[in-house]
């Protein structure tokens, strides 16, 4: 099976512009995702995708594989899908730019129900939620049903402790991804969801179109870089770890 890895990296974020070319362990944030996802074997190749020539240039000066894609592009998921159009893969890996604590656990996790069940379409990861990330709505949240599918994402706590019984288990979304190809552009051809529009989870466009999310369970913990505190807890966990 070929399975394509892309880094969806954009330049200008909204919370901390310019995210990705920030330094981690002496190098620009996306090349830093490169060199810990390429280590998955299960990956056929790997590339970043980005909206600018800047980040192209930080890529190829540390022999990255980095393509220009389109600065209209709203999410992630379209620009994957722009590249599922020039490359063709039976499934894409999203491992999104600002993700630097990506693992090849993660990635193999998300790629191995395709080697083994064809109706299969999307994947995403779930870890246990911390008390302070079930409060936060920066972390997302997921329920799912018996299947392993996912019933909804919120950035409110999901489903609701009516009586406070305190037994509830509450799931943060790790939001890395893999689609087959048709389901990319499914995604890109519908227009953006009532759902996801409201929450601002590109995902619900999915399953308000009901293409079943198989969300598997992860354990090894994340921290997305969308906040100067986010990079300085990347940072120092860098710098705790051997060379």
């Amino acid at each position: 099976m070929n399975i394509l890895g892309v880094i969806p990296a954009r330049l200008q974020s909204t919370r901390l512009p310019r995210k990705v070319l920030r330094d981690i362990a002496g190098v620009p944030m996306v090349v830093y995702v490169f060199r810990r996802a390429q280590s998955c074997r299960l990956l056929s190749d790997l590339l970043v995708a980005t909206d600018s020539d800047e980040v192209v240039e930080a890529c190829h000066a540390h022999h990255v594989p980095a393509v220009l894609t389109s600065s209209a592009h709203r999410s992630g998921t379209d620009r994957v899908w722009e590249v599922s159009r020039a490359r063709v893969a039976d499934v894409y890996v999203n491992i999104q730019g600002d993700e630097p604590l990506v693992t090849t656990g993660h990635i193999e996790t998300l790629v191995r129900p395709f080697l083994k069940e064809p109706e299969v379409q999307v994947t995403t990861l779930k870890i246990r939620a911390t008390p302070e990330e079930v409060a936060t709505r920066t972390a997302n949240k997921v329920v799912t049903n018996v299947h392993g599918d996912a019933l909804y994402f919120s950035r409110l706590p999901i489903p609701y402790d009516r009586d406070e019984t305190g037994t509830v288990v509450y799931w943060k979304h790790v939001g890395l991804y893999a689609y087959r190809r048709a389901v990319l552009g499914t995604f890109h051809a519908l227009p953006p969801s009532a759902l996801e529009r409201a929450e601002q989870l590109e995902q619900l466009r999915l399953l308000e179109a009901g293409i079943p999310i198989r969300v598997l369970e992860t354990r090894e913990a994340t921290i997305g870089v969308d906040t100067e505190e986010d990079l300085k807890a990347v940072a120092a966990l860098v710098a705790s770890r051997p060379a």
